[in-house]
């Protein structure tokens, strides 16, 4: 609906027509009519950046402008005022076209009277009302569309995660549970055969892979709990240097095996903090377990603890196998595997779960790797006292 009294815009530089204007809306007696008037169209838009207006009258002929030019000025500027542009009596195709480009309406000069300008202001003001209505429900419904786009996506996302998941999880099972039938069954069907000593290795096989299993549903649990937001983060005490010295020596029998040279060194001070033991465990774990996994035999490992006084970082370096640019990319996506890594055993969780242990930290992961040089990784976790 207009309203009772129009605040009006003119932008003419001819002094009559904006005069002969002026007199026609004062005789209008629907409604009142405030007319402020300028002559350019620089004027103009400094005018709409100063004051609120409910329509303008645009001549498509001035100093600094000139034909269709003045409207994609004047709708960037006032993109929700409707416009009338003012033409002389040849120049209807343009007016028809400026209509086309965003005008509301035209009115032909020395053929406007009184009626007809109020009618065409009411028309204009009117119609990009309801211009302006369309495109907000438009908008709307386009944002609904897209979030509803964007809810769909991520439920296909989530069921083919799910889908990768089971199957994943049901193949990495069934290793260690074909390795517990298998060693079960020799037990069961050739007891009185074996001797203590094979008894007793098949008995460890079993233990084995009863551990790797239950490591495996804890991982897979963990990353349940941090994509729920369920992850506890529960803080205590802790000395890093020894914690540091006990993962390498419950590391020493795999390096051992692999040839490895593990080297551990801490530099800076160490202050009372307080740490989540588990999930610093899960960190530095996997990211000794990978760098002893993708060495190759003979190679070296350093394990670096830097302590400063409002941070710690500690840097894992190994000079393995390397990951690919595009590996890098997608590197602690849970499941995802390097394009190199062969025949390592692997899940695919130990780089996901250490980013999510990171962040229920608040800290953050560098990685620095190139194929057949190495690969390095550095934590840094603040202090908490």
């Amino acid at each position: 609906m207009v309203a009772s009294s129009v605040k009006i815009l003119l932008i003419e530089d001819n002094p009559a027509e904006a005069r002969l204007l002026q007199e026609l809306l004062k005789q209008a007696q629907s409604k009142e009519f405030s007319l402020v008037h300028v002559k350019r169209l620089q004027t103009a838009l400094e005018e709409l950046h100063q004051g609120t207006y409910d329509v303008i009258l645009l001549d498509l002929t001035l100093p600094d402008s000139q034909g269709l030019s003045s409207l994609p000025h004047i709708i960037s500027h006032a993109p929700s005022l409707p416009i009338v542009v003012l033409t002389n009596l040849n120049d209807e195709e343009l007016a028809i076209e400026a209509v086309r480009q965003g005008a509301q309406d035209y009115l032909v000069k020395r053929q406007v009277n009184v009626d007809v300008l109020v009618r065409s202001v009411n028309y204009a003001i009117e119609r990009k009302q309801v211009l302006e209505s369309l495109r907000t429900v438009n908008q709307t419904l386009q944002t609904r569309v897209d979030e509803r786009t964007a809810e769909l996506v991520k439920a296909n996302e989530l069921n083919q995660f799910k889908s990768e998941f089971v199957s994943m999880l049901s193949h990495d099972i069934r290793n260690p549970l074909n390795t517990i039938l298998l060693a079960a069954g020799l037990l069961q069907n050739s007891d009185d055969k074996l001797s203590k000593e094979k008894k007793l290795d098949h008995i460890q096989i079993i233990r084995s892979a009863i551990k790797n299993m239950a490591q495996m549903l804890d991982e897979v649990s963990l990353i349940g709990k941090a994509d729920s937001g369920k992850l506890q983060f529960e803080l205590c005490p802790l000395d890093l240097e020894l914690l540091c010295h006990l993962l390498v020596q419950e590391a020493q029998l795999t390096v051992r095996e692999k040839q490895l040279t593990l080297v551990f060194a801490s530099y800076g001070e160490f202050s009372k903090a307080l740490w989540d033991e588990s999930l610093l465990r899960h960190i530095l774990g996997n990211l000794l377990g990978n760098a002893i996994k993708y060495s190759l035999p003979g190679g070296k490992i350093q394990f670096e603890l830097i302590g400063q006084e409002n941070t710690v970082t500690f840097r894992i370096q190994d000079w393995g196998i390397g990951i690919s640019e595009n590996d890098l990319k997608q590197l602690f996506q849970p499941f995802h595997r390097g394009e190199n890594v062969g025949r390592v055993p692997g899940t695919g969780l130990g780089l996901a779960i250490v980013k999510k242990c990171i962040e229920a930290h608040s800290g953050e992961i560098l990685v620095n790797s190139e194929i057949g040089v190495g690969t390095t990784f550095t934590v840094t976790l603040p202090v908490i006292k």
